[in-house]
């Protein structure tokens, strides 16, 4: 498949604004039952908030260039019956809701306990909040992943690593992002952050190799045969039937050879795993916010070369036929 550079932005960069809010949302619970410190509401959840949905914002902005009549964005969501992306359009401003009124609640001091136990866990209303903006968060990730896995005849796509890889890398990119800003804003929980984005990041590698193995292993069900209808076992392309290219030798085809397509894998899981780890690592050892930023910067940067790679590796069944120029 030919990757557009608006898909990619908006699928990582709303990536990272729900992994931040995952984060948030997290480090709150952990404090509630008392097993981290209890932070400034505005100025480390507040503030994250608004960190997380300027993110989720971007994301959405970005995806309009990736429209032919932008005016008619609305009529995205009529089909959410049948559709992932008709569901992905509605649930993300859902989730874009929650994160505004988890930020909100906290920048305005409205978090109000609605209830303790006798372990004296302490229930917030944000945390009410938080709990159903991170339900929201998980079926944006499912939704988001599954307008591709669905797709049965991109066998590349259609495998339930897509929707784990999706999670996975999305919220690893927002843990790294908040173990960056806890550093200034909420130093007591740098290195429940560092540690658990070095875990996400971890799994997502393993995760994410699996399903590069498993694309290097695939046996293709569509053929030359099936891809013009006609049975003959001895069958041998000439042409395409036309002089020049055309909208489905451009749509559907990078048009980039094998050796810079595994150069990219290899770029890819060096800057979104690999040099991550070590900057974290390094950054939580020395206390170093430079490097702690640099690590968020690095995995972005990775995750903008991964989501091309995982766009380009799809093999469509057209261009069985449409190979030969």
């Amino acid at each position: 498949m030919h990757p557009a550079l608006s898909v990619i932005f908006l699928t990582t960069l709303i990536g990272v604004g729900q992994g931040m809010f995952l984060a948030l949302f997290t480090g709150q619970s952990y404090a509630a039952a008392q097993f981290l410190p209890a932070q400034d509401s505005s100025g480390f959840y507040g503030a994250g908030s608004l960190i997380a949905l300027t993110f989720l914002i971007a994301g959405l902005m970005s995806s309009f260039f990736h429209l032919g009549h932008p005016e008619r964005a609305w009529r995205a969501a009529a089909m959410w019956r049948t559709s992932w992306l008709s569901r992905e359009v509605i649930v993300l401003p859902l989730v874009m809701m929650f994160v505004f009124v988890y930020g909100v609640m906290h920048f305005m001091g409205w978090d109000t306990v609605i209830a303790t136990t006798d372990t004296v866990v302490t229930f917030h209303a944000s945390l009410l909040v938080g709990a159903l903006g991170s339900l929201a968060v998980f079926t944006l990730f499912l939704c988001t992943a599954m307008i591709y896995a669905a797709i049965k005849f991109l066998q590349e796509w259609s495998n339930p690593l897509t929707v784990i890889n999706y999670l996975l890398l999305g919220t690893a990119s927002g843990f790294t992002l908040a173990t960056a800003f806890s550093h200034a804003a909420a130093p007591d929980l740098l290195r429940f952050y560092g540690t658990w984005a070095i875990i996400i990041t971890v799994a997502a590698f393993i995760t994410r190799s699996a399903s590069l193995i498993r694309n290097t292993r695939l046996k293709y069900k569509s053929t030359i045969q099936s891809a013009i209808g006609v049975r003959h076992n001895q069958i041998v392309q000439k042409s395409q039937g036309a002089m020049g290219g055309s909208y489905n030798t451009r749509e559907y085809f990078h048009g980039k050879k094998a050796v810079f397509l595994q150069s990219i894998k290899w770029i890819f899981m060096v800057l979104v795993f690999a040099l991550p780890i070590l900057l974290l690592v390094a950054g939580m050892r020395n206390n170093n916010i430079m490097v702690l930023n640099a690590a968020f910067i690095v995995q972005f940067i990775g995750l903008l070369f991964e989501r091309w790679l995982f766009f380009a590796q799809a093999r469509h069944p057209q261009n069985i036929y449409y190979q030969t120029v």
